[in-house]
C-alpha cells in the first residue's frame, strides 16, 4: 500500500478544507493517508481575538500534529499552507526546519512531493508561495508532482499548474471545483508515490 502524508497549516480552515479533499482523491488511488496540521505558534490571545480563527482551532482540536516520522512514513507528501507576503506561513516553515536529521539520512529523497495553498484575494501570492515550498524538495531530493493541466477539470479550479490554489472565502465554503481540483491532486501524487515505491 502507498503512504501518503498531508501536512498543512490552516488558520481559518480554508487549506484544512484543500487537505481534506485532497486525502480523498489519495485514498481513492487506495493510499493509506495521514492528515496532519502543524503546530500553531500564534499567542492563545491572537487567535481569540479572531473568531473564525479560534473556531477552526477548536474544530480541528482532534487532528494529530506532524511528527518527524509521518515524513519518513510516507512515499509521498504534500505540504499545505496559506500565504504570508508571498511566503509560507511560519508555523509550517517552523516544522520543515526540523527535518535537518531525516534529510542527511536520505529518508525524504526520491519520494512524491506536492504543494497546495491560498491568500487573501486572487493575486495574493499564491503562486510564488508554492514556488518557495516547492525549493524545499529540490534541497531533499524529492520528486516534485505539479498538478499541472492533467484534467480538464483544473481550469474550472482557476488552471494553477503548480498546486491548489484557492482565494479566502471570506467565511464561504470553497467552490466546489477547488475541492475536486484538490482531490484530483491527492489522486495524482498517490499514482506517482506508488511508482516509485515500487523503484525504490
Amino acid at each position: 500500500m502507498t503512504n501518503i502524508a498531508v501536512i498543512y497549516y490552516s488558520s481559518t480552515g480554508y487549506t484544512y478544507q484543500v487537505a481534506k479533499a485532497i486525502e480523498e482523491g489519495a485514498r481513492s488511488e487506495g493510499a493509506e493517508v495521514r492528515v496532519r496540521k502543524v503546530c500553531e505558534l500564534a499567542p492563545a490571545e491572537a487567535i481569540a481575538a479572531k473568531p473564525a480563527w479560534q473556531a477552526h482551532v477548536t474544530e480541528t482540536a482532534d487532528v494529530p500534529e506532524a511528527t518527524l516520522d509521518d515524513l519518513e512514513w510516507a512515499d509521498g507528501f504534500l505540504l499545505g499552507t496559506p500565504t504570508r507576503f508571498g511566503l509560507p506561513a511560519a508555523q509550517l516553515k517552523q516544522f520543515i526546519d526540523t527535518t535537518g536529521p531525516l534529510w542527511a539520512q536520505g529518508k525524504l529523497q526520491d519520494k512524491a512531493a506536492a504543494v497546495f495553498g491560498g491568500a487573501g484575494n486572487i493575486h495574493g501570492g499564491q503562486e510564488s508561495t508554492l514556488l518557495a515550498l516547492q525549493n524545499i524538495f529540490y534541497h531533499w531530493g524529492s520528486i516534485i508532482v505539479p498538478i499541472g493541466y492533467t484534467d480538464k477539470l483544473l481550469y474550472a479550479a482557476g488552471g494553477n499548474p503548480y498546486g491548489v490554489s484557492f482565494s479566502d472565502g471570506k467565511g464561504n465554503p470553497l467552490p466546489s471545483e477547488k475541492l475536486v481540483a484538490a482531490r484530483i491532486q491527492g489522486q495524482r501524487v498517490a499514482r506517482v508515490a506508488g511508482l516509485l515505491r515500487s523503484n525504490r
